[in-house]
């Protein structure tokens, strides 16, 4: 294993994602996990799908802004939307899908898909996930 640049560390106590707690060593993170009413649970808390989809899109998010620099390209806004769904497979097993919608101002739309794929090679999330569930990226102009 290569060194860690980070090393982030959270403990899931309780019962899971079935209203158990989620939070980090440095006490910054600190969350009552709930399945959600679409999956037949009471909600009322997040779930590993959210933080999974948060933490995606804050990193591509980042991944972008640091493509753009490296190319010097500038946009006037932007923001990433990370939806991460849970299926049901074969066996009783699960699996998890995954679309990012990038959102950006002040480039044409050839820039924008160019700097969205850059960030998908770069992002570890899009490294970690590649080839082993399906997603889908777009990227929209306003």
């Amino acid at each position: 294993m290569a060194d860690s640049i980070y090393t982030a560390i959270a403990t899931s106590t309780g019962d899971g994602r079935a209203g158990g707690r989620a939070a980090t060593d440095d006490g910054a993170l600190d969350l009552t996990l709930a399945i959600p009413t679409a999956m037949g649970g009471p909600g009322g808390g997040t779930n590993p799908e959210q933080l999974f989809a948060a933490g995606w899109a804050a990193c591509f998010h980042s991944a972008l802004k640091g493509v753009a620099a490296s190319q010097k390209v500038t946009f006037t806004d932007s923001a990433v939307v990370a939806e991460v769904g849970i299926h049901a497979e074969e066996g009783g097993a699960y699996g998890l899908s995954a679309a990012l919608h990038v959102e950006l101002a002040g480039v044409d739309q050839a820039t924008a898909d160019q700097l969205v794929e850059a960030a998908h090679k770069v992002c570890p999330y899009s490294n970690a996930t590649r080839g082993n569930i399906p997603v889908t990226i777009d990227a929209t102009v306003a």
